[in-house]
């Protein structure tokens, strides 16, 4: 809102006001704006959280340090969610596609985990919302995601391509071409097909449209919108799972953020894509400001979600920022980077397939279920050997770090 007032008195020439055309202001007002939200008005829910008495119901599962947690608030993902959407709202262009698609993910993943923490804590229903109405939820929006990452006309991509490139007939995707330089090699494709990035690859590109040929401009979106729902859920699910000790999910997110924030602006800036070799999308320069306060919020989530924690975010938060990354990394390209960028999250969800799969079949060929984990999710095998909780969140955090320099590396390690 604050970029249209801005713009406008910039209009009519009044000094100063020209900064907030720069991304890089804006995407900077919006992570010290979400700091200060999270961080101040955090307070003052916590206490209304405490005195409506929304504290953690907590399972006996023998872990040290377990049960000094009963009656911790939840549901703080709401401070998550308010540091996020209202600096968004302030600072990025509202009528931006991609700005409205992780507004809309985000108030409809974090609508899903509110009521289920809702149930869970209020109505003291322990199993909260049933799990089949939360992946009804989670496709409902990314059907909505991947409708709109598919079929609006603001949604295209401009690839580098040899001078001698020639249109196929009937290439009916290709919506514009044109030579940048007369003397240059290169020229610059603007289409809209479903091309995404594969990391560590020379030729890095793929075109999901390629797997339907023919009948990929009417019946495309029958491919991509599953795969949008897969991405969702598995990503979601994922933070879920590593919402286990405090400040695990919120600074590993955090860390995910940044990764994508750098990969964001570089694909949204013409130059940088030149230069690195990747797609260059237009109009998704917006996306910087949202991952910003997306950073902002997560950073200012833990002063009070750092051990030992004084608020826990519940599905409210754990559920939203998964739809968020996977929404975010879908827009940019980059979803075939998740696997790498969200590791933590992916070995969390795996320790679990892996201890249950693993459980069930030990059981039913000897009569006696065994076990790979002293534990899953992974984290809690490393609480069952004696680690102190905060040593491996810490060490969580340092594998996030190292994983995240990794996916930036990839813009050019192919």
């Amino acid at each position: 809102m604050l970029y249209y007032l801005f713009h406008y008195l910039h209009e009519i020439d009044i000094p100063g006001t020209g900064v907030f055309e720069y991304i890089s202001f804006r995407a900077g007002m919006a992570l010290i704006f979400s700091l200060i939200i999270s961080i101040l008005f955090g307070k003052r829910l916590i206490r209304l959280l405490q005195r409506m008495q929304m504290g953690e119901n907590v399972r006996d599962l023998g872990l040290e340090g377990q049960k000094e947690k009963e009656g911790t608030p939840t549901m703080g993902g709401l401070i998550i969610l308010g540091a996020i959407l209202i600096p968004t709202l302030l600072f990025a262009k509202l009528h931006n596609v991609y700005v409205i698609t992780m507004i809309v993910a985000t108030v409809w993943l974090g609508a899903i985990g509110f009521v289920d923490d809702y149930l869970k804590v209020l109505k003291k229903n322990k199993e909260g919302l049933a799990g089949k109405f939360k992946v009804v939820g989670q496709i409902g929006v990314g059907v909505i995601v991947g409708s709109i990452l598919f079929f609006h006309p603001d949604v295209k991509v401009h690839k580098e391509v040899d001078a001698a490139y020639s249109l196929k007939k009937g290439e009916e995707f290709v919506t514009a071409a044109h030579q940048d330089d007369e003397n240059s090699d290169t020229k610059w494709i603007e289409t809209r097909d479903m091309t995404t990035t594969i990391p560590f690859v020379k030729n890095n590109e793929i075109n999901y449209n390629w797997f339907l040929g023919d009948a990929a401009k009417s019946w495309g979106w029958i491919l991509f919108i599953p795969i949008v729902i897969f991405i969702v859920i598995a990503v979601s699910n994922g933070a879920n799972m590593t919402d286990g000790l405090d400040g695990l999910a919120t600074g590993s997110s955090a860390i995910i953020g940044i990764a994508l924030a750098v990969l964001a602006y570089v694909s949204a800036h013409v130059e940088f894509a030149d230069y690195l070799d990747v797609m260059y999308i237009p109009y998704a320069e917006e996306l910087v400001i949202f991952i910003a306060a997306f950073v902002g919020a997560c950073v200012g989530f833990l002063w009070y979600n750092s051990y030992p924690a004084k608020v826990f975010m519940g599905d409210t938060g754990s559920l939203a920022i998964g739809g968020i990354i996977a929404v975010f990394a879908i827009a940019i390209r980059k979803e075939l980077l998740i696997p790498v960028l969200c590791g933590i999250f992916l070995i969390e969800n795996l320790s679990v397939i892996l201890q249950v799969g693993y459980y069930k079949l030990s059981k039913s060929r000897t009569g006696v279920g065994k076990r790979i984990f002293l534990m899953a999710p992974l984290h809690h095998h490393y609480q069952k050997k004696g680690i102190h909780e905060a040593k491996i969140v810490a060490r969580f955090w340092i594998v996030g770090i190292l994983l995240a320099v990794i996916t930036i590396v990839t813009l050019k390690l192919r």
